[in-house]
């Protein structure tokens, strides 16, 4: 019988990732973004397509976590957030998020990061009306959440300090 490990804390899991530098990262991302931007010129079109690129990613990310996190399995969906707000949002990114407004049943909440990485340098203009800045986040959680077979509904997250400066 393999021994029991008890999870890593938030702090040990992002010092056992390989990072990249946090300015190339944002400055990346929102570079991606003003390309899709350009492309796609429907800011409903980017809002979807910044969710299907999250999903893949979030695919694939989870056996990482999961591999690195010594999580076990999680007795309900509150845990699940628990643990993607304390210990996934800080092994990628550095941050940790609260996990707020949960709806009677349960199954929808907002995580909130107070200290966004993704909104660093970011100024929207008047024409980006309705962009979902960080909606490659909750793809991200969509896809990680599907990939272990507790998510089979449509996106529910909602990113409440993902808005960038509008200018």
């Amino acid at each position: 019988m393999a021994p029991l490990t008890t999870p890593k804390s938030g702090d040990a899991l992002f010092a056992s990732v390989e990072r990249v530098n946090a300015e190339l990262f944002t400055l990346t991302y929102g570079a991606i973004v003003r390309q899709l931007l350009t492309d796609l010129e429907e800011v409903e079109e980017v809002n979807k397509q910044l969710d299907q690129m999250g999903y893949n990613i979030g695919t694939r990310l989870v056996d990482e976590f999961l591999a690195k996190s010594n999580v076990s399995n999680c007795v309900d969906f509150k845990e699940t957030a628990d643990t993607i707000a304390k210990l996934g949002f800080k092994m990628f990114l550095g941050v940790t998020a609260t996990v707020t407004n949960w709806d009677a049943e349960g199954t929808t909440c907002s995580f909130v990061l107070e200290d966004n990485p993704l909104v660093d340098f970011v100024e929207l203009p008047d024409t980006c009306q309705g962009l979902q800045y960080c909606n490659v986040l909750s793809g991200v959680i969509r896809g990680a959440l599907e990939m272990v077979r507790l998510l089979s509904l449509p996106p529910f997250i909602i990113f409440s300090s993902c808005q960038a400066v509008e200018g």
